[in-house]
């Protein structure tokens, strides 16, 4: 497809003086023939003029700035892998797709990610891609597959009973809490979604969240913020959710998911469940179709991480309901960050020596070389707590199994415990 840019002044003035001429006919010839020979030259003069004024063609603009990303900002890796050899190698409609799953790393140079699949299918079919992406990110080989595995009979160096408890390290009850990503199969990745492509998804789940209210384990309800959702709650409402960290905040105003198209119309599609005793909870709309978690103030990991099991088999047995899994990387999820498992587990976690100069620099030593990251309550780039505490979980999701990082977090804490007891030692 050729694209022109509007006239400029001084060929509409030339145009106009032949238009001018033509009320006299060409040479004067005022004859039928002569004003369709003029005809004739104002437009392959119009012509002449477009096909000089051509402007780059998508492709050609999208490999232009992704270049220019590569030299600025060296560690965006969708500017880094989005190759002018690897562009030639796709169709025209890949072309076109390839653009949207890059668009965010190339508007925004400063990520460091920067892409995110707009189809279930995408990882398969752009694998020369993402295969690199995912290399580079997870530390992984190129080619690498993923395995799921929840069974913590798999993983080594459990404890006699199996539990994975907080008082083996004399720590009080904490926050503790355990999310994965899901996608629904039949829909569209959330950068591709339309409006109703979003109220679909929504309308469906919630034919599950009725399943979930009937069942003891569950109760609660569904809150919606879609204008007209039977379900629809005001403001005040949604705010208090936020605020009570329930409920996701409001999408639009991330510059990164708005040019990947996860945040257009909102707030349409997009919700909550929430059950009865407010432990288990599935955002819907967000990031990704589903984030489901489970979350309590408690003592034993196996708590959370049982019951998301057990919550996800149910979800997943309703009818209707089939999430999009790949037969090489696992659990699909919009950012190949979260791609395999899908799976962040955490904990809140009071460090006030490792953190006495109002920092958790001292932490984050400690946590790096254990593969946790530690971040603000609120999130990451958010403070810590006044009290020192921080939120700390393991950084893999990708060529692990979910039974490897709940026992990783489990060791993580041991680590930071020992560190905190003893925070000279460890400078």
């Amino acid at each position: 497809m050729i694209y022109v840019i509007p006239f400029l002044d001084s060929v509409t003035t030339n145009l106009s003086r032949d238009h001018s001429k033509m009320s006299d006919g060409a040479d004067g010839d005022s004859s039928v023939e002569g004003r369709r020979a003029m005809f004739d030259q104002i437009a392959n003069k119009t012509t002449e003029f477009q096909l000089q004024q051509v402007v780059q063609k998508p492709g050609e603009k999208a490999l232009a700035k992704a270049e220019a990303v590569r030299k600025s900002h060296p560690g965006n890796l969708a500017a880094k892998f989005f190759t002018r050899e690897y562009f030639a190698t796709l169709t025209e409609k890949q072309q076109k797709a390839f653009i949207k799953i890059t668009s965010s790393g190339v508007n925004n140079a400063d990520s460091s990610m920067g892409c995110y699949a707009m189809q279930p299918t995408d990882y398969e079919e752009f694998r020369p891609f993402f295969s690199q992406v995912l290399a580079a990110y997870h530390k992984v080989d190129v080619g690498a597959k993923h395995e799921n595995n929840w069974d913590l009979a798999s993983v080594e160096g459990l404890p006699e009973d199996g539990k994975l408890s907080l008082l083996d390290f004399r720590l009080p009850p904490l926050s503790m809490r355990v999310r994965v990503g899901r996608n629904l199969a039949e829909f569209p990745l959330p950068g591709a979604m339309f409006q109703d492509d979003r109220v679909a998804l929504e309308k469906k789940m919630q034919h599950a969240f009725k399943v979930l209210t009937a069942m003891p384990d569950y109760g609660g309800r569904y809150f919606s913020l879609t204008p007209g959702n039977p379900d629809f709650i005001d403001a005040e409402t949604y705010q208090k959710l936020v605020d009570e960290h329930i409920m996701f905040k409001d999408m639009s105003r991330d510059t990164y998911l708005l040019e990947a198209g996860i945040a257009n119309d909102w707030p349409y599609g997009r919700g909550c469940f929430v059950s009865k005793d407010r432990e288990f909870i599935v955002w819907v709309g967000e990031e990704d179709h589903l984030r489901i978690m489970c979350m309590r103030k408690g003592s034993v990991l196996n708590q959370v991480f049982d019951r998301l099991k057990k919550a996800l088999d149910v979800i997943s047995g309703i009818d209707g309901v089939s999430f999009a899994v790949s037969p090489d990387y696992g659990v699909v999820t919009s950012c190949p960050t979260n791609l395999g498992t899908g799976m962040r587990a955490s904990v809140h976690i009071p460090l006030p020596n490792l953190t006495r100069d109002g920092t958790d620099k001292k932490a984050k030593q400690i946590a790096k070389p254990l593969g946790l990251s530690v971040r603000g309550l609120g999130g990451e780039h958010t403070p810590i707590g006044r009290d020192g505490t921080c939120d700390i979980s393991p950084s893999a999701r990708f060529c692990i199994t979910e039974a490897q990082i709940i026992k990783a977090l489990y060791d993580g804490i041991k680590a930071l415990k020992a560190a905190e007891d003893n925070p000279d030692a460890s400078l």
